[in-house]
């Protein structure tokens, strides 16, 4: 069984995100990036199944320029087998990356696709069920549990009402969630060893797909300070706060 495994190159959690001085986009400029977290979980989870002996490879993908490599390179390290970069100089919605993904998805032929729920950069939680759509094929999202039966992949989702586990026929599209699994850290071995592992490099603009983008970023602002709580003497004194300074009840 081979899977492949999309991921995202964002702004490191860790980092404190910025606005440009004009507001125009988040500040980028010496900025640790690193694999989304998401991300990291759906490859954690593709490299267990391949341990297991569930699957025979594991490819990593991702969308962007020739600084993605690093990420590719990193997920290597964790235990993958092959990565490919689909190099585009301009930033992709949701959408135009589920196209891209679906070329690579009819070159590679994977059995299962897993993917992170969403980016947290952008929040979206898109490109999975774009990308299951436009292949016709089954997905099962928010997954926190994953194992693989035959020719179906048993996964259990989060849901509002606490859990569901559903049946899904192989191909298909999986997103992870948080508690799917904790991912590794890569060892000093596997890092020296990734260096020499296969990464492709694609053009978005060979595949003859319009990847133009659709929305546009008019502003990125920080949100508003929040202001010190204070103490109150009394329940009376509670009540009109909540009244007519913060206008949660009438």
């Amino acid at each position: 069984m081979k899977i492949l495994v999309p991921i995202k190159r964002v702004v490191d959690y860790n980092v404190k995100v910025r606005p440009l001085s004009d507001n125009s986009n988040v500040d980028l400029n010496n900025v640790k990036m690193s694999v989304n977290p998401f991300c990291e979980i759906a490859v954690e989870e593709a490299v267990r199944l391949k341990e297991s002996g569930q699957a025979t490879e594991v490819v990593v993908v991702t969308v962007g320029g020739d600084e993605s490599q690093e990420q590719l390179r990193a997920c290597l390290a964790l235990g993958a087998d092959r990565a490919i970069l689909a190099q585009s100089e301009t930033l992709l919605e949701p959408l135009a990356i589920a196209k891209v993904l679906v070329k690579i998805v009819n070159s590679e032929n994977p059995n299962l696709i897993i993917l992170g729920k969403q980016a947290i950069d952008g929040d979206n939680n898109q490109t999975g069920q774009m990308l299951a759509s436009l292949l016709n094929i089954p997905q099962a999202t928010f997954a926190s549990e994953l194992k693989i039966d035959a020719d179906k992949a048993l996964v259990t989702r989060e849901i509002d009402g606490g859990l569901q586990t559903i049946s899904v026929s192989l191909p298909a599209v999986v997103t992870t969630d948080l508690r799917l699994n904790e991912p590794r850290y890569a060892s000093l071995p596997n890092i020296m060893q990734a260096k020499k592992k296969v990464l492709d490099i694609q053009n978005v603009s060979d595949l003859g797909i319009d990847v133009s983008n659709r929305t546009s970023i008019l502003s990125v602002e920080l949100p508003p300070k929040r202001e010190a709580g204070v103490m109150v003497e009394s329940v009376e004194e509670l009540v009109e706060k909540l009244k007519n300074e913060a206008k949660v009840i009438t």
